[in-house]
């Protein structure tokens, strides 16, 4: 074969592979690699994962970007992976490539920035550190950048139609929940069953049964209602307990995808008005 001809080829697979899907092979390698050096060395997070203490005093600025790459355990990669997909690719084809993956990136920073100043300035105490996170407390995950992405869909094609997979979601609260209440036994078999239920939810989820996929508990809804019904209510559940869940990094990811998506829906109007006929 050519070797011009080889290279051709090549490029245009690689071009053809969304950015969306780069994203997601980032965040598994990322995951492998951390993971392994976590192994040998567990304070390996301390240096990616993002805490509003250390930002606010000059310290690990890195994490503002290595944080949205970290994810704490398989089915937070996972859950945050399976957003990403069905978010990215739809957002992807909408606004391109390039503009896209400058968001993403743009939208992580801001949602950590957020996460930082509301936990390192508002986090203090039992109440604060509840509704805003405590600024000692690390945060790692790809949601705040998702919920940027969320935020653009929910102002270009809000009437389109999503599914809210709530029953994990349900279950870590129960699990936050009962943490508070029970003891450690008690607490132990319902970690195992909340596993458990997570493991038969997502296998469920890509059944062609639909009444094993109900399982897991997808809500149908407007895209627009999708990330209030994502945020409003477990902040107010955090408000009484604690939760493993950074609302206000997703609050901050939200705000600059909103924001973002008023600027586009101006820009261009014909072309959002077309898209709208047709997500109906």
């Amino acid at each position: 074969m050519n070797k011009s001809l080889g290279r051709y080829m090549l490029s245009a697979f690689f071009s053809n592979i969304g950015m969306t899907t780069w994203l997601i092979v980032a965040n598994i390698i990322f995951f492998i690699i951390v993971s392994i050096f976590m192994s040998y060395n567990p304070k390996v997070i301390d240096y990616l994962a993002l805490q509003p203490a250390s930002i606010l005093h000059g310290k690990h600025l890195w994490t503002l970007v290595t944080h949205m790459f970290m994810h704490a355990n398989i089915f937070h990669l996972f859950f945050n992976m399976f957003s990403l997909y069905f978010i990215g690719t739809f957002l992807e084809r909408i606004i391109g490539r390039k503009r896209f993956l400058l968001f993403y990136l743009i939208s992580g920073i801001a949602a950590g920035v957020f996460f930082t100043l509301l936990a390192g300035f508002l986090g203090a105490g039992v109440i604060g550190s509840r509704i805003f996170g405590s600024p000692l407390v690390s945060g790692v995950g790809a949601s705040g950048a998702i919920f940027g992405l969320l935020g653009i869909l929910a102002v270009l094609v809000p009437r389109s139609k999503v599914y809210l997979i709530a029953g994990p979601l349900i279950a870590i609260i129960i699990q936050s929940i009962g943490e508070g209440l029970l003891n450690e036994n008690s607490l132990t078999i319902l970690g195992a069953a909340v596993n458990i239920y997570i493991i038969i939810s997502l296998l469920t989820i890509f059944s062609f049964n639909p009444q094993l996929r109900k399982i897991s508990i997808p809500i149908e809804m407007p895209l627009w209602i999708l990330p209030i019904i994502a945020i409003v209510p477990l902040m107010f559940i955090g408000f009484f307990a604690p939760l493993p869940i950074a609302n206000t990094a997703h609050l901050g990811g939200l705000i600059i995808g909103l924001a973002y998506g008023i600027y586009l829906r101006k820009k261009y109007k014909r072309r959002v008005a077309f898209l709208n006929r047709y997500f109906r």
